[in-house]
């Protein structure tokens, strides 16, 4: 299984330079996104893309992402607590979306698939273990230089 993040889906449907790594980790079963995933793809596509809702609906359904992984309280608190540890307003700007995402990839123990460098660098402190995705430019994340 890979957790993706909503930046995952909505680079595929709108054909960006992660869309091929993205279509091959869809034909893997047990890919998903979290419940909050969807609702952030479901709103960028209605809100920014201008898509009509029941084409946004349907379109993640047709890649079986519309049932995202639920957000329990144990995976909430989680994701709070990571976002307490990791959130600096300009050095790490995390989404609480974000955290949920990494949370799920934890405790799940599988990869979360992602082009963000703050939440990509997250997941190498955080130890979760983490899919690198292309940016929206093409560009790929690299680790920060190790410091001792």
């Amino acid at each position: 299984m890979t957790v993706l993040d909503a930046y995952a889906v909505t680079a595929f449907l709108r054909a960006e330079p992660a869309a091929n790594d993205v279509g091959v980790l869809l034909r893997r079963p047990g890919v998903a996104l979290t419940a909050v995933g969807v609702a952030e793809v479901l709103d960028h596509l209605i809100r920014i893309v201008g898509v009509d809702e029941e084409d946004a609906t349907l379109d993640v359904a047709q890649l079986g992402l519309l049932d995202g992984i639920p957000v329990d309280p144990a995976l909430g608190a989680a994701a709070g607590r990571l976002r307490a540890r990791q959130y600096h307003r300009s050095r790490c700007p995390l989404s609480m979306a974000d955290c949920i995402a990494a949370e799920a990839a934890r405790s799940r123990a599988e990869p979360l698939a992602t082009s963000d460098p703050h939440l990509l660098d997250v997941c190498q402190t955080e130890n979760i273990a983490r899919h690198v995705l292309p940016q929206s430019d093409g560009s790929i994340w690299t680790p920060p230089p190790r410091t001792t």
